[in-house]
C-alpha cells in the first residue's frame, strides 16, 4: 500500500514538472516571437523596398568629403538642352563609417540657379556609379542625390539647410538634408581648390517610400483642394512661416506631390527655400504681383478656410515652439547676428498664430478677394 502511494505520487510531481516545463517554454517561445517581430517586419520592408533611409542622413553632423574632376567644364555646362554627366571622383571619411573612394558621374541642374548670371556655381545632381562599392559607407543605399551648392555665398546654403531641418521637425513627409563642407578640386589644375558648405538632398523617391511606400508623380494641374485640408494648411504655414511665396501645387513649383496610388489624396512636399524671407538671399525678390516691400514680408497663400481649420496646425506649432527655436539659437554654423534676426522673425509669427484677430486677418485674407495671386498655385 505504502509502495503503491509512493508511485502514484511520483507520477503526479513528474506531471506537474511537465506541465510547468511545457508552460514557460510556451512563454518562453512566445517571448521570442515577439522580440523578433520588429526584425521581421523591417526585413519585409526592406525587400518591399519601404525601409531604405541609408545612414547619409541618419546624422546632423557635418559630412566632408573631395569632389574631384575637371571643373571647368562641370561649372560651364548651364544649357538645359544639352548638359550631360560627367566623371568625379568622390573621397570621403566619415568619423563613423570610415573612408571611402566612389566613382560618380555629376550634371548640373536647377533653373534660377544654373544660370551663369545669377550663380558662380550651378547646383549639382550626383550620380552614384552602379559598380561603386558603397556598402559600408556613409553612401549606401544612395544612387542619386541633389548637391545643392553656393550661389553667393555658402552662408545662405546653411541658412536653406536650417529651414529644410525645419520642416523635418514639423512632418516626415519632407525631404532630408545633411550640411557638408566640400572640397572642389580640378583634376586639370586649372581651377582653383576650394571648400565649401554645400548640402546634400534626400531622393524624393525615396523620400515617398520613406512615407508608407507612396510614390512621386509628376501630375500637374492638382487643385490645392484636392489635397488633405490639414495636410495642405501644414504647408500653406510653413511657406507663411519662412516669408517663401515662391512656390504652387498645381503647377509643381517647388512642390513635390506623393501619392499612394490614384485613389489616395496626394501630399504635397515643399523644397527649394533660397527664395524665402528667412533665408534672405542677396537675389530674392517677391513676385511684382503680390506687392510686397522684400521677401521678408509674410503673405499667407493658402486658400480660403474657418479659422477651425487651422487649430490643429496652431497647436503642432505651439507644442514644437522649443525645438524650432534651438534649431537655429543652437547652430554653430551661422553668426550671431542672423541668429538674432531669425529669433525676432520667428517670434513675430508666433505673435501672429497666438493673436486671434491677427490670425484671422492674415489667414483669411484671401477670403475678401484680396490679392488676386495670393494661393498657391492660382
Amino acid at each position: 500500500m505504502y509502495l503503491n502511494f509512493v508511485i502514484v505520487t511520483t507520477s503526479f510531481n513528474a506531471r506537474l514538472c511537465i506541465v510547468v516545463l511545457f508552460l514557460l517554454l510556451c512563454i518562453f517561445n512566445a517571448a521570442i516571437a515577439q522580440d523578433s517581430q520588429p526584425k521581421a517586419k523591417k526585413e519585409k520592408a526592406e525587400k518591399k523596398g519601404l525601409y531604405q533611409p541609408g545612414p547619409l542622413f541618419q546624422s546632423d553632423s557635418l559630412l566632408e568629403f573631395k569632389l574631384t574632376g575637371n571643373l571647368r567644364d562641370v561649372y560651364g555646362d548651364r544649357d538645359p538642352n544639352s548638359v550631360q554627366y560627367r566623371p568625379m571622383l568622390l573621397q570621403v571619411n566619415d568619423q563613423t563609417l570610415g573612408a571611402a573612394t566612389i566613382g560618380i558621374r555629376v550634371k548640373s541642374r536647377g533653373h534660377f540657379r544654373r544660370m551663369r548670371e545669377n550663380c558662380s556655381m550651378p547646383p549639382l545632381w550626383i550620380n552614384i556609379d552602379s559598380g561603386a562599392k558603397i556598402k559600408g559607407t556613409v553612401f549606401e543605399k544612395q544612387n542619386k542625390l541633389k548637391l545643392v551648392t553656393p550661389c553667393q555665398g555658402d552662408d545662405f546654403v546653411v541658412r536653406e539647410y536650417l529651414v529644410y531641418r525645419l520642416y523635418n521637425i514639423l512632418t516626415p513627409f519632407s525631404l532630408r538634408a545633411r550640411l557638408a563642407k566640400v572640397t572642389f578640386q580640378d583634376s586639370a589644375g586649372k581651377v582653383k581648390t576650394q571648400s565649401q558648405y554645400c548640402m546634400l538632398l534626400e531622393d524624393e523617391d525615396k523620400a515617398a517610400k520613406r512615407n508608407d511606400d507612396n510614390n512621386i508623380r509628376d501630375e500637374e494641374k492638382v487643385t490645392v483642394e484636392r489635397l488633405d485640408p490639414e495636410d495642405f494648411t501644414r504647408v500653406a504655414m510653413f511657406e507663411y512661416l519662412i516669408g517663401n511665396t515662391d512656390w504652387s501645387v498645381p503647377y509643381l513649383h517647388n512642390i513635390i506631390l506623393a501619392f499612394k496610388d490614384s485613389a489616395f489624396v496626394p501630399t504635397a512636399i515643399p523644397y527649394d527655400f533660397d527664395h524665402s524671407g528667412i533665408v534672405s538671399a542677396p537675389y530674392a525678390n517677391p513676385p511684382e504681383q503680390l506687392q510686397l516691400s522684400s521677401v521678408r514680408e509674410r503673405v499667407y497663400r493658402g486658400y480660403c478656410q474657418e479659422m477651425k481649420e487651422f487649430e490643429a496646425n496652431i497647436a503642432l506649432y505651439n507644442k514644437l515652439k522649443d525645438e524650432i527655436y534651438k534649431l537655429y539659437t543652437d547652430c554653430r554654423y551661422i553668426d550671431d547676428k542672423y541668429k538674432k534676426a531669425t529669433v525676432r522673425y520667428l517670434d513675430d509669427f508666433y505673435k501672429v498664430i497666438n493673436t486671434p484677430k491677427t490670425a484671422e486677418r492674415e489667414f483669411r485674407r484671401v477670403c475678401s478677394g484680396g490679392q488676386k495671386y495670393q494661393i498657391g498655385g492660382y
